[in-house]
């Protein structure tokens, strides 16, 4: 090959791009390529629809913690229909309101007694293992709403670590054909092996543009959780300080 015909070729490489690239590459990085491409539109339609899950369920607790503590009675929420469907923490302050419903409706009262205590002494009364009831309901609550929050997770934290691997999986492969195919061809020239290199480094470059942003969103993601894990286990306590103070046997 002349020097002319071998800058024509390196020429057409770099006007080609990452095309000229994914077609030079051997069938074992084409597919790789692709698997990543298809992994990567599920990566960013995972983040996207969790990201707005989670905006959503931090402003329904900021909304709905902001009116229970405006109330003067831990059910008053409960008992006035107020929803606020994508908070973690007023689902689990609804199943511990009905299980405060359950213990009271055994012991004989009707769903306006649970006002009682706002006005003065509770007409009844609950004890320590009724409390401990209403506990643990909230609290199976909060874990079932923990693990509901990560759901998906898992699939992110597979795409951050996964991705590079693959990549690299795709470009040493690429690399062993290319040289492999010089060694065939008896030339040492860079024309004789710059495509197939190219071609094997897209792969290592697609697995880092699916793996970054992916470990980018897991880590905002996780924040977020974890602000509304901590917002649900206040909420029990505080929840439970309430319902101990206006029904607990003195």
């Amino acid at each position: 090959m002349t020097g002319l015909e071998r800058f024509v070729s390196l020429a057409a490489m770099t006007d080609g791009g990452v095309w000229f690239a994914f077609k030079t590459s051997n069938l074992a990085g084409q597919i790789i390529v692709i698997a990543l491409f298809i992994g990567s539109i599920f990566t960013w339609s995972v983040m996207l629809t969790k990201f707005r899950e989670l905006k959503r369920a931090m402003k329904d607790t900021h909304d709905f913690l902001s009116d229970y503590r405006h109330e003067n009675h831990p059910a008053g929420i409960f008992l006035k229909r107020q929803r606020y469907e994508s908070s973690p923490v007023y689902i689990m302050y609804e199943k511990g309101c009905q299980a405060l419903g359950t213990v009271l409706e055994a012991r004989g009262a009707d769903a306006q007694d649970l006002f009682m205590g706002s006005l003065g002494k509770p007409q009844y009364t609950l004890g320590a293992v009724q409390i401990s009831q209403i506990r643990n309901m909230a609290e199976r609550t909060m874990t079932d709403q923990a693990y509901l929050l990560e759901g998906n997770m898992s699939f992110l934290a597979t795409s951050t670590t996964a991705a590079p691997f693959l990549g690299l999986l795709g470009t040493v492969w690429g690399v062993m054909d290319a040289f492999s195919g010089m060694a065939l061809m008896g030339s040492a020239m860079l024309s004789a092996v710059a495509p197939g290199i190219a071609g094997a480094l897209l792969t290592t470059v697609v697995g880092l543009l699916v793996a970054l942003p992916s470990s980018i969103g897991y880590n905002a993601l996780m924040g977020r959780i974890r602000r509304l894990a901590v917002d649900m286990e206040n909420f029990c306590q505080e929840y439970m300080a309430d319902v101990e103070s206006h029904y607990r046997e003195s």
